[in-house]
């Protein structure tokens, strides 16, 4: 999940989540030097410097689950996820996608982070909104968005039940859609249960703001964004006035 709201972009209170080489119709890697290349109809081409492309041709391309948010386009973040096989459970792949994703969403001071956002199609994501974020928002935001701080929880393989269907708009952003933001309507409580990261049953029931996140959340694992479930007449730039100015 993103910024829910220019507010609490402000706050930096933002729920948080590509391919190394772009790929050409034919499939083979678009091409990346310091000579200029056609765009083609998919979009512009990437380009590199010279030296950066050599770099990336003795590290090799960058493997998940990233250090970074994967961005909107990328195919990691439309595909429906993998609930994570018993055998994994306590295991230490799932150990290093649990610690790079808690790592990841207090690095970007997000409120919440799915593993296909870090390229990761596993059924995997981190919640947590503390102190320090909580007391960033205004007092009046924080009454109108019924925020509360809580501690971090990390859910495998959860699951979603609705406990109060009504529903409540707020402006919602997102990490993996960066800069932008819009109107999402969600459901006004829920309860979240799975799996903790030792294979134990974890149960949470939320209200309110929390309730947002972890549905913003649950899309990620869905391949969903909130620019699926947004008003689209209030998708708004966040810089556009910076640009007008």
């Amino acid at each position: 999940v993103g910024g829910l709201g220019a507010d609490c972009l402000q706050a930096r209170a933002r729920c948080c989540v590509r391919p190394a080489l772009l790929r050409g119709a034919g499939g083979g890697a678009r091409a990346c030097s310091s000579t200029p290349v056609p765009d083609g109809p998919e979009g512009p081409a990437r380009r590199r410097s010279y030296w950066r492309y050599v770099r990336r041709l003795v590290r090799g391309a960058p493997e998940p689950p990233y250090p970074r948010v994967c961005q909107v386009g990328d195919p990691a973040l439309r595909a429906v996820a993998a609930p994570v096989e018993p055998a994994q459970l306590a295991g230490p792949e799932l150990q290093r996608l649990v610690q790079r994703l808690v790592q990841v969403m207090r690095r970007r001071h997000c409120v919440g982070l799915s593993a296909p956002q870090l390229g990761v199609p596993l059924q995997v994501l981190a919640l947590e909104f503390p102190d320090a974020l909580f007391h960033a928002c205004a007092p009046r935001l924080r009454e109108i968005r019924q925020m509360e701080p809580f501690p971090l929880h990390v859910f495998v393989n959860p699951s979603l039940r609705v406990l109060d269907s009504r529903l409540v708009t707020f402006p919602e952003g997102c990490e993996s859609v960066a800069g932008f933001l819009a109107c999402v309507p969600r459901f006004q409580a829920v309860q979240i249960s799975g799996l903790d990261p030792r294979g134990e049953p974890v149960v949470w029931q939320a209200s309110g703001w929390a309730a947002r996140i972890i549905q913003h959340e649950m899309d990620h694992l869905q391949g969903l964004l909130f620019i699926d479930k947004m008003d689209s007449k209030t998708f708004t730039n966040i810089h556009w006035m910076e640009v007008n100015d």
